[in-house]
């Protein structure tokens, strides 16, 4: 088992840039995506951002509310965002959305949108309770040949990293509900719109981190999890398990950033790199002064073969 630690790839002007980065995306040429989902603990905003790797320079588009996810479409200016509780259209030039679907669960108060994969039927994405308490947020899966909406669940705390492959000709969701530290298998019906019996395939109970991102690598064999450690080790883990055997296979660190929240695979240069955001959220001022790195994202070297290639919002949703 290989541990390879991160090189700071960007560290973000703004310290409210720095509170909660997630969801790092490829948009191509260099550039990733990523957000910032609130800009502060009592501060119900954040912003899309849009890094290119080639100058190091960072652009930055507020929103008007917390972004949980950020997909670029084949229009080069707009991207696909959960929003609070809305999946909307976001042209950044002119700051205007569009709604996709929404609003979500309207079961219950207290939940946003949190995390989402894209797949080629459409979108799943889930939210979380702002209190971390409650089993009360949704999963959702929505479907881009119809633009229909199913409820797969509504008894989540906070739905995080989750990825859709194929197990003998079946589509499965991998799925992470952090707060249960597991990563959970289901056999999805994409016709049907539901999910069969969950089992566990990856334990993290015994230890201190939650898992929040996660991705799959380009063979689907492995994950590649993201773990948000509440405690104050040196540095961050973020982990390569195999779906089969749960075997744990490598190991990036983040040093001085304990809370790595999420990864992504990306082709830069020839070869393919892991960037790993992290997050300075629920950090007492000690600790943030001590965890120097916090909220920076990282980059680091990995030995996966390819191809990778980043999948854009379904173009049925332009009909």
């Amino acid at each position: 088992m290989k541990t390879t630690a991160a090189q700071l790839l960007y560290r973000p002007e703004l310290p409210e840039w720095r509170f909660l980065p997630e969801g790092p995306y490829d948009c191509g040429d260099g550039r990733v995506s990523w957000v910032s989902i609130q800009h502060g603990a009592d501060i119900p905003t954040g912003s899309l951002n849009i890094l290119d790797l080639n100058s190091g320079k960072n652009q930055n588009y507020p929103l008007d509310g917390r972004p949980g996810f950020a997909f670029p479409t084949r229009h080069p200016r707009e991207f696909v965002i959960g929003l609070e509780r809305d999946v909307v259209r976001l042209n950044i030039d002119h700051g205007t959305t569009t709604r996709i679907c929404g609003p979500v669960d309207v079961h219950t108060s207290g939940t946003i949108i949190n995390d989402g994969v894209l797949f080629e039927h459409g979108l799943v994405f889930g939210c979380k309770d702002l209190r971390f308490a409650e089993k009360k947020a949704g999963l959702y899966f929505w479907r881009a040949d119809d633009r229909r909406l199913f409820t797969l669940r509504s008894d989540q705390i906070c739905s995080n990293g989750k990825k859709i492959i194929q197990r003998d000709g079946q589509s499965v969701l991998l799925d992470i509900d952090s707060p249960t530290k597991t990563i959970v298998r289901y056999d999805f019906d994409i016709a049907k719109g539901r999910l069969g019996k969950g089992r566990i395939v990856i334990d993290l109970r015994s230890g201190d981190g939650f898992p929040d991102g996660m991705i799959v690598t380009p063979d689907q064999r492995s994950l590649i999890v993201a773990l948000y450690d509440p405690l104050d080790p040196p540095a961050g883990e973020t982990r390569q398990y195999c779906i089969d055997t749960g075997e744990l296979e490598a190991v990036w660190t983040t040093a001085a950033a304990p809370r790595a929240t999420c990864p992504q695979l990306i082709e830069w240069q020839g070869r393919i790199r892991l960037v790993i955001t992290t997050a300075v959220e629920h950090m007492t001022g000690e600790q943030a002064a001590r965890h120097v790195n916090s909220g920076c994202l990282f980059l680091a070297d990995t030995t996966l073969t390819g191809p990778i290639v980043p999948r854009v919002f379904p173009d049925e949703c332009d009909r």
